[in-house]
């Protein structure tokens, strides 16, 4: 019979869920920013060679963590356009939630959840089981492509990181790499000539920025980024 999952119990199982992961684990919410708890928990599946499947909707990796999951070789990302459910399943469990996987939500919201139990409900779990496959066959698997996934701190230099705009503004790695510098030095010569402000390990665009040129853009699929003019000089 499936359970009730209060707030606390939600973030117990789903802890379970994945520590008992034992031939594939699923996990599909439309935020992908992991806290530091469910990064260890899959970084121990990857070691384990345990098939992993995150589909998100948007991206709120910062640089380090995008390349820290592009190194996990058995854990397979994939966007979906318009998702908002939150469904996390191994082969014997399957959680159905308001819970997202990012730390705010575990820490500061009051969440619910369903636990439903293979052993006890076959169908029910055969149902969940089967939408989640159908979620991840629409979706777009792209982990080649992480790095162009990017947060407002945006990728490194190296990343082929946001999408053609038909201007003469450049974003951020292309702006870094045409003025010889790594994105993440950009990005601190703008904080520090008052283009952005850093608030909460986010980056937002000032006044100053604003009327620099600088524009900040959210692509449905690569996520937040910005546009700077090219002469500009931080």
């Amino acid at each position: 019979m499936a359970k009730f999952l209060n707030t606390s119990a939600t973030n117990y199982f789903l802890e379970e869920l994945i520590k008992e992961a034992k031939d594939r684990l699923f996990l599909i919410s439309p935020f992908l920013k992991l806290n530091d708890r469910i990064k260890e928990l899959l970084a121990d599946k990857n070691r384990l060679k345990i098939d992993v499947r995150i589909v998100y909707g948007k991206s709120e990796l910062q640089p380090e963590e995008i390349n820290w999951l592009k190194e996990l070789t058995y854990v397979r990302t994939s966007f979906c356009k318009n998702l908002h459910a939150k469904c996390y399943l191994n082969e014997e469990l399957c959680i159905v939630t308001s819970l997202n996987l990012y730390e705010f939500s575990q820490v500061n919201n009051n969440e619910m959840g369903i636990l439903i139990r293979r052993s006890e409900d076959a169908e029910l779990y055969k149902d969940a089981y089967e939408e989640a496959q159908r979620i991840i066959r629409i979706s777009e698997e792209v982990r080649i492509s992480l790095e162009r996934v990017a947060s407002q701190a945006e990728a490194a230099p190296e990343a082929k990181a946001e999408p053609e705009e038909a201007t003469e503004k450049l974003t951020s790695s292309k702006l870094a790499q045409k003025l010889g510098m790594k994105t993440g030095e950009l990005i601190a010569k703008l904080v520090d000539s008052g283009y952005l402000e850093s608030r909460d390990g986010k980056h937002y665009l000032t006044a100053k920025g604003k009327d620099a040129g600088g524009e900040f853009r959210l692509s449905p699929k690569f996520g937040p980024y910005f546009l700077w003019p090219e002469s500009l000089k931080p």
